[in-house]
C-alpha cells in the first residue's frame, strides 16, 4: 500500500506539473509510472491517466481563460474533430501489448524532457509568420483528427502534440496555445477515459486511480497558477526537468 501511494502520489504531482505548465496529457507521466513500478496493464493504466487528465485540464483552463489565455473559437473547433477519432483510437489500442507500449511511453517521456530543455516551445512560437483567421480554422480541424486518434491510441501525447501544432503551425503564443491545449485535453481524456474503461477493467486498481485523481489535480492548479506569472521558457524547462528525470528513472526500472 505505500508503494501504491509513493508512485501514484509521484505520477499524479508530475502529471499535474506538466499539464498546469507546458499542456502535457497527465498519462504522459502516469501511465509509464503505473506500468513500470506496478505492474498495471498499458490498457488500464491508460484509463487511468486520462480520467486523472479530465479534472486537471478543465481547472487549468479556467485558470488560463481567466487569465485571458485562451482562444474559445478555434478551441471549440479542435474538439468537435477529435472527439470521435479519439473513441476510434481508443478502441484499437486494446489490441497492442502491455510490455511494448509501455517501453514506448517510458522513452517518449524521456525524449519530450528532453525536447523541452533544449527546446522550449516559447522559441518556436517566435518564428515565422502569423496564420491568417480562415486558415486557422481549417488547420484547427485538420490537426484535430490525427490529434484524436493518436490520444486515443496510445493513450499519452495528446497535450504535447497539440502544443507543438499549435505553437509551431497555428503560430499561438505560448501561453494561450496551453490554455487550448488543456482545454481540448479536457474533452479528450474524458471520451478517452469513458472508452478505455468501457473496453477495459479497472475495478483492481480503484485505489491508484482515485489518488492519481487528486494529485494531479492539485498539482495542476498549482502548476497553472503558477506559470501565467512566470516566463514562458522557464515553465518549459521545468516541466522539461520533471519529464526527463522520471524518464531516466523509469527507463533504468524497465529495462535494466
Amino acid at each position: 500500500m505505500l508503494k501504491l501511494f509513493i508512485v501514484c502520489a509521484a505520477a499524479g504531482v508530475a502529471a499535474g506539473v506538466g499539464t498546469g505548465f507546458a499542456g502535457m496529457s497527465a498519462t504522459t507521466a502516469i501511465v509509464p509510472m503505473l506500468v513500470t513500478f506496478l505492474g498495471v496493464p498499458w490498457y488500464e493504466a491508460v484509463g487511468i491517466g486520462l480520467a486523472s487528465d479530465v479534472l486537471a485540464s478543465a481547472f487549468s483552463a479556467y485558470v488560463y481563460g481567466k487569465n485571458g489565455n485562451l482562444d474559445l473559437k478555434h478551441g471549440m473547433i479542435m474538439v468537435a474533430a477529435v472527439l470521435l477519432m479519439t473513441v476510434l483510437g481508443s478502441y484499437f489500442s486494446q489490441y497492442m501489448p502491455d510490455l511494448e507500449m509501455g517501453r514506448l511511453s517510458v522513452i517518449f517521456t524521456t525524449l519530450l524532457g528532453l525536447r523541452f530543455i533544449i527546446l522550449p516551445a516559447t522559441k518556436q512560437a517566435k518564428l515565422g509568420f502569423q496564420v491568417p483567421a480562415d486558415k486557422r480554422m481549417m488547420l484547427s480541424i485538420i490537426c484535430g483528427i490525427g490529434i484524436g486518434f493518436y490520444c486515443g491510441f496510445m493513450g499519452l501525447g495528446g497535450g504535447m502534440m497539440m502544443l507543438f501544432i499549435l505553437t509551431t503551425i497555428l503560430r499561438y503564443d505560448l501561453k494561450t496555445a496551453v490554455g487550448i491545449s488543456v482545454f481540448v485535453m479536457t474533452f479528450i481524456a474524458f471520451t478517452g477515459a469513458c472508452s478505455h474503461f468501457y473496453f477495459g477493467d479497472v475495478t483492481n486498481y480503484v485505489p491508484a486511480l482515485l489518488l492519481c485523481v487528486a494529485f494531479t489535480l492539485v498539482s495542476a492548479l498549482a502548476a497553472a497558477a503558477i506559470s501565467n506569472h512566470m516566463k514562458d521558457e522557464t515553465t518549459n524547462r521545468v516541466t522539461g526537468v520533471v519529464l526527463f528525470g522520471l524518464g531516466l528513472l523509469m527507463l533504468w526500472e524497465s529495462f535494466l
